[in-house]
């Protein structure tokens, strides 16, 4: 509405006539626009003073900042319990495996054992191992002899001792043998077998081996039992006790009607010799 309307005019100029009530709610009504109220110095215009912002806003800022510190500081003593529990446990630990240590190394007292008691196997002494049989010692050659021949003549005494013959026996034997090998095991070169078997030398007469030179042919042994010179003296003793009164006989006469040789007298010069042999062999 323009303020030129005679309408507007008309209200105005009523409203004039009634007496105000109060001057200011007056002055504050007149005309479309509200007249400025007068300033007050309140609450509000207190809260737009510059101090007292600053005073404020150091106060909000020290709060956040306290409970900053203890947000954090509950954070950290929540976090460090767990840690703290877990050291706890670890040195609990530690004193308890020390403890079992402690009584797993104590030493017991000692106990004397009674007299029925068995001893325990640690105190029981070990048995030594059982010595290996020693080799048997090799006889010293004699009457010139080598060793091969003086081990060769313990054998042929070593059986006559087992079937109980006197030494005279063992004597013919070990002449015979000193005749027919001078003490040595002979292969056969006509008896290839006989040389897959120890032997010491090889001979050429029909098929005569070993120490005593007996054929397989005449039924003294097979080849393998011949080349063998206990074999060999076992058979000759035995054939020698076949001979009826050989004890009285000489040398020469008990070993040629055992071996039929085809120089019966070459036995007696070894008589000697053989005699000193069995001496020291016994």
């Amino acid at each position: 509405m323009h303020p030129d309307d005679p309408s507007d005019q008309k209200l105005t100029t009523a409203r004039a006539a009634t007496p105000p009530a109060n001057r200011a709610s007056t002055e504050r009504t007149i005309g479309r626009h509200r007249a400025p109220e007068p300033p007050r110095r309140g609450a509000r215009a207190l809260l737009t003073s510059t101090p007292l912002r600053v005073a404020l806003a150091t106060g909000v800022t020290c709060c956040l900042g306290v409970a900053a510190y203890a947000g954090v500081r509950d954070d950290t003593v929540q976090r460090d319990e767990p840690l703290t529990q877990a050291v706890a446990d670890r040195a609990a630990l530690a004193n308890e495996r020390a403890s079992r240590s402690l009584e797993r190394t104590a030493s017991p007292t000692p106990v004397s054992p009674s007299p029925t008691a068995s001893p325990s196997p640690t105190a029981t002494k070990k048995k030594p191992a059982p010595k290996k049989p020693a080799k048997p010692r090799r006889p010293k050659p004699v009457a010139g002899l080598t060793q091969a021949q003086m081990d060769n003549a313990k054998v042929i005494v070593d059986v006559g001792r087992d079937l109980d013959l006197p030494k005279r026996g063992m004597i013919i034997a070990v002449a015979t043998a000193m005749q027919e090998s001078t003490l040595l095991n002979y292969a056969s070169g006509v008896l290839p077998e006989s040389q897959n078997y120890p032997h010491q030398a090889i001979g050429w007469d029909h098929d005569s081996v070993g120490l005593f030179q007996q054929r397989p042919s005449s039924g003294w042994g097979t080849v393998e039992e011949l080349m063998r010179p206990a074999f060999a003296a076992r058979a000759f003793y035995l054939a020698l006790l076949k001979v009826p009164g050989w004890q009285d006989m000489s040398l020469t006469l008990a070993a040629q009607t055992v071996q039929v040789s085809a120089f019966p007298d070459a036995y007696a010069q070894h008589e000697e010799r053989a005699t000193t042999v069995v001496d020291a062999l016994t």
